[in-house]
């Protein structure tokens, strides 16, 4: 592969995510024109059949999942969560099985290049963000579809804008593992100084799971738990310059007399005993311009306050909307979609075999599927013929001669379909 050029690397990058509606798929197959009248009834009967055999063992997927979240879920209490040697084990077994569901449902893995330049940018939240990753044992993200939004970005502080081509991911999931600690008494301090500073409300060890539509790829860091608004140096520098403008005029007149203000109170504390005609009148003056100090100093704080409460709602405003589901609640989300992709594929590839003239190859397969996808849905997608495959050639459905493929005939796969689904209703299925 050495000597390829950038171009080869494209498909690669491409999603598998097949964005078609179970319905919509099996009625544009049928409506292909390669199905007579009866084959398309037997055709509609196996996709249904092979749904049920799908989901049936996905069900089971679920029950794993949750019970491997289960020591790691922020609502369980930390007591039931075993010792911390099984807990490592556990980790490892829920951070594959989280990968491998999340992989089944054509989710591609963020890499971290691809997260520390988003976090250089900024897209929807125009506001300078830091995330608190040093509280995080491990932070992984995982997207799904993506396409291109124009926007229109203010710039020289509103005053104008301009149009700014972004990429937009449809699906993000993010899996966020916070640190144990507590391990030794310094370990203790540092989780508890670093809750005070962030306001943290996860126990430690807990794994977080979230799940976001439409994020812009320069936004992912407003994507973090405890995420905070900073002010940018443009803020700064507008708040802070006006601030010492305002405030050497007061500063200069109290200057001349703070002096006299500090005679009055001597003279009043018994240091000195002198005191000038006017010395009270000038020390009055002194106070009064003390005050308005103070009452400048505090507006100017209740202004950057101000400033970064606006800009912590446009954070907010701009994920509360996103974020479609958390924690345990996305596991059957995430299932559906592993076992509708996967029903997708397999439908996909069983049709282009069982419709073709004669036995294929796999690459010519995989170029019938893509063509079929682009051709007839509008699709485009880096097809998982492998994983197809492995599918059809699971249940029996696959015929393999000389490194040519084929299908069993639809009444012939009907019937193993049945035969399949009724052992897995025998009482010792559970066991397979």
């Amino acid at each position: 592969m050495t000597g390829v050029p950038d171009e080869a690397a494209v498909p690669e990058l491409r999603d598998r995510f097949i964005p078609l509606r179970k319905s919509d798929l099996i009625d544009g197959l049928v409506a292909a024109g390669h199905l007579d009248d009866g084959a398309q009834a037997r055709f509609r009967q196996f996709a249904r059949q092979l749904g049920a055999l799908f989901h049936y063992q996905y069900f089971e997927q679920l029950d794993l999942l949750r019970e491997a979240y289960f020591h790691f879920d922020p609502e369980v209490d930390p007591l039931l969560c075993g010792p911390k040697q099984d807990l490592e084990a556990a980790y490892r077994r829920l951070s594959e099985e989280v990968v491998r569901v999340l992989t089944e449902a054509n989710f591609i893995e963020i890499t971290h290049d691809e997260i520390v330049k988003a976090f250089a940018e900024h897209a929807l939240v125009r506001v300078k963000l830091k995330a608190p990753v040093e509280e995080y044992r491990d932070v992984r993200m995982f997207r799904r579809g993506n396409h291109k939004e124009t926007i229109e970005i203010p710039v020289w502080r509103g005053w104008r804008r301009r149009s700014r081509e972004i990429e937009v991911f449809d699906d993000v999931v993010m899996m966020v593992a916070t640190r144990p600690g507590g391990d030794t008494p310094a370990d203790a301090r540092k989780v508890r100084w670093a809750g005070k500073r962030s306001s943290q409300k996860i126990r430690g060890g807990a794994v977080l799971f979230k799940y976001f539509r439409h994020v812009a790829r320069a936004d992912l860091e407003a994507l973090f738990p405890n995420v905070r608004v900073v002010m940018s140096l443009s803020d700064q520098l507008m708040l802070g310059v006006p601030a010492v403008f305002g405030g050497i005029p007061i500063l200069i007149k109290l200057a001349s007399t703070l002096v006299i203000l500090f005679l009055v109170a001597g003279f009043y504390l018994g240091v000195n005993g002198t005191l000038g005609d006017n010395d009270l009148e000038q020390a009055l003056a002194a106070l009064s311009g003390l005050f308005a100090l103070g009452a400048f100093l505090l507006r100017q704080r209740g202004n950057f306050h101000r400033q970064s409460l606006m800009h912590q709602k446009q954070l907010t405003d701009n994920i509360y909307y996103r974020n479609i589901n958390n924690n345990s609640g996305i596991f059957s989300y995430l299932i559906g979609e592993a076992e509708e992709q996967e029903w997708k594929e397999a439908l996909l590839a069983y049709y282009c075999l069982v419709t073709a003239a004669k036995p294929v190859t796999r690459s010519a397969l995989g170029a019938d599927i893509d063509e079929l996808l682009s051709r007839r849905f509008g699709v485009v997608a880096d097809f998982a013929i492998d994983e197809a495959l492995t599918q059809l050639n699971r249940l029996g459905l696959l015929e393999e001669s000389g490194g040519l493929l084929s299908a069993l005939p639809l009444p012939a796969a009907i019937e193993r379909l049945e035969a399949e689904w009724s052992l897995l209703l025998r009482p010792s299925a559970g066991s397979r």
